[in-house]
């Protein structure tokens, strides 16, 4: 049974990665605009989207181990249970 933290984790592992993609086409883009004038809003931007998409990663990674750690713990209160 998934708990709200493997819904989250399930939820937030691929908008992360989507974003750090998004990031990094933003990035190429903003390389071929370098001869213009708006290739340093495009790299900001690009910044600003890959550090966004690390940081949903990163939170999506707290939830996948609480996720793991109360299915751990399901599992030993289950077992304990049954010795009883």
């Amino acid at each position: 049974m998934a708990n709200k933290h493997y819904q989250k984790w399930l939820f937030q592992m691929p908008v992360g990665f989507l974003l750090v993609g998004a990031g990094v086409i933003v990035i190429m883009y903003s390389a071929n605009k370098r001869a213009s004038d708006e290739w340093l809003v495009w790299g900001l931007i690009s910044a600003a989207i890959i550090t966004i998409g690390l940081g949903i990663l990163g939170n999506a990674y707290i939830h996948k181990i609480k996720s793991d750690l109360i299915r751990k713990q399901r599992a030993k209160d289950h077992t304990n249970v049954d010795e009883v």
